[in-house]
């Protein structure tokens, strides 16, 4: 049996295994003839939905990189030579491997829950029925996310804008030696594709919800939901339909009996806990730690966000800005474990503390000021004296050196926060009272382990999160402000918020009606940050992406309009476009880009 070559990858061989619909363990090799399979409905789902879903494991590594580098939540230790720092710096290529195996992951499970789908026989079975409705869920998800890394946010020309090529389905046999592909779609009729398959699956799928691992018709609204979201304008200007969708998709999630919000301690567990025992979880990638054997902890998406049980590079660390609106209600103090963790949020951050070589820490000032010569903003640390009253510099023997007096800052701080401003260097600066950090390249080490040890290990395990009940609140939240009723967005704003923080941490109706979109947008970058939301959000809202804060990323701002908001179309892919079609590339300046 022929195959296509084509960096689109529509697989002609079906992926298969040896285990039911929905196990963990799935295997993405192992391939079989079509009419082998297209006899046996047994052989077809119980085989052919491991592989799909198998796949999903290798697209999620791309997926979240392209997500979440690109966004304000971390930072880097220094410039990289791994294709995902052109994610980071907005330095745009079309030859960046990482970006084409986001595209061909892509498309294999596209065109594997295709084949699954043209091969189905037509049956009233409702659990052969339930399991292709979810190859419907798991091609609209992939259009979907596709369309959002590779065309305009939506509110700008969608009916203009190119999205990405709709192929269902890997060809006929007797059609690949004259093969034609499509080019791009609109960006309007890529989201309707999504729209569709996501609304037949959430039809078919009749089965009850069995764990976040397995497509469900939950898991179909939740992402209707977040599809609405996209589409329903920004706050200025909204499309107050695709907001009443998104609000209504969302609704039906939170008000399903299978999920519900943990309370403040379980959530500080979270990232600890395996998907089918926590409740929130809607829809997730599964990974095992049979999925990763020797080193390849190295490579997984928490590996570079820390180092746990001596696995991880650890180069990425939460930004300054994340750790600011962290602090934002008040100071999280991590030298006091749990008992100073204000925002359940910050849990997921863990400050990598330095002792001396009697064990014991050194107190210090940190504070950032800018830096001329290098990236834009530099970290400082400087011990203080007993009395916290003047902190130093030391000499090449660790003895006091240049000395600079400081005094506490009170203005909306507490006297136990220990925030205090230093005149440093003919400029005033104001930061904290912490322990000396351990620095990489000059920067303090915020290891982020939200994505690190799933099931209790001490590992980098972690299963990347599709949806969360949680989510379902703030979409909620974001489409009753573009619907014009603030009371009920701040409801839904502040069950995140006091379930995060505490009761004193609710808007009241005054300040939230006064700032409701900024607030909305606020929580939903700390609650799913490191989720490979935060630079979609931005941009998606006709935002700006702002990052002054220090790392060796480009501190410019990046305005929705910027033709960098989208990735280029892998090189690879246009150059095997077969003879006779076309796939057209982004813009490659702002010239080129389509806003009305």
């Amino acid at each position: 049996m022929k195959k296509i070559t084509s960096t689109l990858l529509l697989s002609l061989g079906i992926t298969g295994g040896i285990l039911t619909s929905c196990d963990i363990e799935r295997f993405p090799n192992n391939y079989m003839a079509t009419e082998q399979v297209a006899e046996n409905q047994e052989i077809l789902f119980d085989n052919m939905l491991n592989g799909m879903y198998a796949q999903l494991k290798t697209w999620s590594d791309p997926m979240h990189r392209l997500g979440e580098y690109a966004g304000d939540n971390m930072m880097i230790r220094g410039a990289s030579t791994d294709a995902f720092y052109e994610f980071i710096t907005y330095s745009r290529t079309p030859d960046n491997y990482r970006l084409q195996n986001f595209w061909d992951y892509g498309y294999k499970a596209i065109a594997q829950a295709s084949n699954i789908i043209k091969m189905a026989k037509q049956t009233d079975d409702p659990t052969i029925n339930s399991k292709l409705g979810e190859c419907y869920y798991v091609r609209g998800m992939m259009y979907f996310y596709l369309c959002r890394a590779f065309g305009r946010p939506y509110y700008q020309a969608p009916d203009k804008n190119l999205g990405v090529p709709i192929v269902n389905g890997t060809p006929d046999e007797d059609a690949i030696s004259n093969l034609s592909l499509p080019d791009r779609s609109t960006v309007k009729a890529t989201y309707q594709q999504a729209i569709n398959d996501l609304r037949t699956a959430e039809q078919m799928i009749t089965t009850s919800f069995q764990n976040a691992d397995c497509a469900s018709k939950e898991a179909a609204q939740a992402m209707l939901s977040r599809v609405y979201l996209y589409m329903s304008g920004t706050y200025e200007n909204p499309n107050t339909e695709y907001a009443d969708s998104a609000r209504y998709y969302a609704d039906l999630v939170i008000q399903s009996p299978n999920f519900h919000l943990v309370s403040r301690e379980d959530y500080m567990k979270s990232p600890r806990t395996a998907p089918e025992n926590y409740p929130e979880d809607i829809f997730v990638i599964k990974r095992l730690a049979a999925d990763f054997p020797g080193e390849d902890y190295y490579y997984t998406i928490g590996g570079m966000y820390s180092n746990i049980g001596g696995m991880g590079w650890g180069e990425m660390y939460a930004s300054a800005k994340y750790l600011d609106l962290l602090n934002e209600t008040k100071r999280n103090d991590w030298r006091k474990g749990d008992a100073g963790i204000v925002d359940a949020r910050a849990k997921f951050i863990e400050p990598q503390y330095s002792t001396d070589d009697n064990g014991n820490y050194t107190e210090v000032l940190r504070f950032i000021t800018p830096n001329a010569t290098g990236t834009g903003y530099t970290y400082v640390q400087l011990p203080v004296n007993n009395t916290y009253t003047e902190c130093y510099t030391v000499d090449e023997n660790g003895n006091p050196k240049d000395r600079y007096l400081i005094t506490p800052y009170t203005i909306g701080r507490t006297a136990d926060e220990q925030y205090y401003t230093i005149n440093y260097n003919g400029s005033s600066y104001t930061g904290v009272i912490d322990y000396q950090m351990s620095l990489n390249n000059g920067y303090p080490m915020f290891y982020i382990t939200k994505c690190s040890r799933e099931d209790n290990l001490e590992s980098q395990l972690h299963s990347p999160i599709i949806s969360r009940l949680d989510e379902m609140y703030l979409n909620r939240a974001e489409a009753y402000v573009k619907l014009g009723q603030p009371e009920q967005a701040r409801m839904d704003v502040n069950t995140i918020r006091t379930r995060a923080i505490n009761d004193q941490a609710a808007y009241d109706a005054t300040t939230f009606a006064a700032n409701a979109a900024q607030l909305v947008d606020k929580e939903r970058q700390l609650e799913l940050a490191y989720q490979a939301e935060r630079s979609y959000d931005v941009f998606r809202n006709g935002g700006t992406l702002t990052r002054q804060y220090p790392g060796p990323h480009p501190i410019s701002d990046v305005p929705a309009t910027d033709y960098r908001v989208t990735y280029y179309i892998p090189q690879t892919a246009i150059n095997s476009y077969p003879s006779g079609s076309t796939l057209t590339q982004n813009p490659t300046s702002d010239g080129g880009v389509i806003t009305h």
